[in-house]
């Protein structure tokens, strides 16, 4: 086999493996989720998550002490609930998971624990 074939093998695979792993709704609708993007610094994180708390009217009641998202108590971990928030409560309405470069949409669901992430079709 050739390395060419090789890695177009991989690739379908890896197309495949993509179709099967993320999570579809029934009328065929991938579920998206928004987070913080892993390659950007905190203090862009910052000015992002100060914005869809504020400005953005994100739902970030949950990130607060003693509520289910606080922990990990990190700025990227409250950025994405953050952007999430923000990015279901107004997608219907045109809004993008960007916030200036700083997030990524993923099919994965990042709830963990007592923390859940929202979904909305």
């Amino acid at each position: 086999m050739s390395s060419r074939s090789t890695r177009l093998t991989i690739l379908h695979l890896s197309v495949l493996l993509a179709f099967i792993v993320a999570p579809r709704r029934s009328e065929g609708q991938l579920e998206e989720w928004c987070i913080a993007d892993e390659q950007v610094p905190d203090d862009e994180l910052q000015r992002a998550l100060d914005w869809a708390c504020g400005k953005g009217g994100a739902d970030c009641g949950d990130i607060q002490v003693k509520r289910p998202c606080f922990y990990p108590n990190t700025v990227r971990d409250h950025a994405s609930y953050a952007f999430n928030s923000y990015y279901q409560k107004f997608k219907h309405k045109g809004a993008s998971c960007f916030f200036n470069s700083a997030a990524m949409v993923t099919a994965l669901d990042p709830s963990h624990g007592s923390c859940k992430f929202e979904y909305v079709p």
